[in-house]
């Protein structure tokens, strides 16, 4: 079974989102820039984290392969319609395993990725981060796109003062996919995190993960549940929603709020005896 690793949050302009996010108690990283044009900056929790993704640099993004799944093209693609989160992660520690477990699932898969780039320590100093991503899409939920992450230098990533907030946020809990069939994405979500543990309620469908839930809602669940607008999906399904545990919910400014197309709730985090 897999966990939530991340989610990419796309917006036009990353400077006014991390303000933004910020305002609402959230530490963020400094930007940081990928080779291929994109730059984004992060909002770590335990073991999960946000991306906040724009498009950095336009002359800098590969060229368009019909044979290749580009991340940066994707989110070019996706911005000329709308903001909000275009791709959900999940972790890994064999991400070229994790290709032939997709094709033996007969996901549609592509080739996989790997790269490096520089990231800002606390310290002030830089290091070199490095990844291996392995892509899958489902033609069901064309809005968005899937992979798996296997961090080849956590020691460099994960910093404790950058996983300290101001509204005491602590780890994810669930990620929402607004659509009006949820029980129709079950196949593909149980065998990208490979599991078989999920709940089917009325109008809704999680799937259990080994950090956080990936819950499919339909419209009228997603508006009882966030207190929000739901998309109208006229594209499709989408990921539309994320709800995070915190350590102390009056530290949290709102309970629901919308930043970039990003529904976030905050929860009061359980605790243990």
């Amino acid at each position: 079974m897999k966990g939530l690793d991340h989610l990419v949050l796309a917006v036009n302009n990353l400077d006014e989102a991390v303000a933004r996010y910020k305002s609402i108690g959230f530490t963020v990283t400094p930007r940081a820039k990928h080779p291929f044009g994109t730059h984004n900056c992060l909002i770590q929790l335990n073991g999960f984290f946000l991306e906040i993704l724009t498009i950095g640099e336009p002359d800098n993004l590969p060229a368009i392969d019909p044979a290749v799944f580009s991340f940066p093209n994707f989110n070019k693609q996706f911005l000329r319609d709308k903001q909000g989160p275009s791709m959900l992660v999940l972790d890994s520690d064999d991400f070229r395993g994790d290709k032939t477990q997709a094709e033996l699932d007969d996901l549609q898969t592509w080739p996989v990725f790997e790269f490096s780039r520089q990231t800002a320590l606390p310290t002030g100093e830089s290091a070199t981060v490095s990844f291996g991503l392995n892509f899958v899409t489902d033609p069901q939920i064309p809005n968005a796109a899937f992979f798996t992450c296997q961090q080849f230098a956590p020691h460099y990533f994960w910093k404790p003062e950058y996983q300290t907030h101001k509204n005491s946020a602590q780890q994810i809990h669930e990620v929402t996919i607004v659509t009006k069939s949820p029980h129709d994405h079950l196949s593909f979500l149980g065998k990208f995190a490979q599991t078989d543990n999920y709940t089917i309620k009325d109008e809704s469908l999680s799937v259990h993960t080994a950090r956080g839930d990936i819950t499919c809602r339909t419209p009228l669940k997603f508006e009882q549940t966030y207190g929000l607008p739901a998309p109208t999906l006229s594209d499709g399904p989408q990921i539309c929603g994320l709800t995070i545990a915190v350590k102390n919910i009056n530290k949290a400014p709102h309970q629901t709020c919308t930043i970039n197309g990003a529904a976030i709730k905050f929860i009061q985090e359980k605790t243990t005896v």
